[in-house]
């Protein structure tokens, strides 16, 4: 395989994520399956972090194989702003995301409120009291709070519904929706 020496990445992954860039066309309502289905030839994380400032706009998958080194990034950018513990995070989630994203037909990146949470931060922020499950799937790098600015939650939480993959909760007072890679199921709290 011929590397590049500059990025680490393989030439040919490399040259995907450049022609992935130029593509512009968005998939409407119906195509949002068979976007988690291998269709296209890459998927998109645009994701920003108002806790740690951080921005992430990266193609963690190119060409039917998810990217390692990516989505350590990734890892690293979901991990708990509170302590700063890094987990896995299921790639379903990110692209349940991805999806949800093209779906919404839009530039501006999701604003990740909560992704990866520790079982310990989780027990002591009573996160069950304000209304959040006694096990949730942040602390298993599952799930994912977001928000935009230009759409709203019942519009994330549609176009996240659509992908059919898993939980999706509308949190209309607190204004974000959440995500997750769990049983299908839909939520309003």
């Amino acid at each position: 395989m011929d590397w590049n020496a500059s990025t680490g990445l393989p030439r040919r992954v490399l040259l995907r994520v450049f022609a992935a860039t130029a593509l512009t066309a968005a998939p409407t309502f119906a195509n949002a399956f068979s976007l988690l289905r291998g269709a296209g030839e890459f998927r998109r994380l645009r994701v920003y972090s108002g806790r740690t400032g951080e921005v992430l706009n990266a193609v963690y998958w190119a060409d039917g194989e998810y990217i390692a080194d990516v989505l350590n990034e990734i890892n690293h950018f979901f991990r708990d702003w509170h302590n700063n513990e890094v987990h896995r995070i299921d790639a379903r989630t990110l692209d349940i995301m991805a999806a949800a994203h093209k779906l919404l037909d839009t530039e501006e990146p999701f604003q990740l409120l909560s992704g990866y949470r520790s079982p310990q931060i989780n027990g002591t922020q009573n996160f069950n009291r304000r209304g959040g499950a006694s096990n949730p799937r942040h602390t298993i790098g599952q799930a994912a709070d977001v928000r935009m600015r230009s759409r709203n939650v019942a519009q994330v939480a549609l176009a996240a519904g659509a992908c059919h993959m898993g939980g999706v909760g509308r949190y209309s007072k607190s204004n974000f929706t959440h995500i997750d890679c769990g049983p299908i199921r839909v939520w309003d709290a």
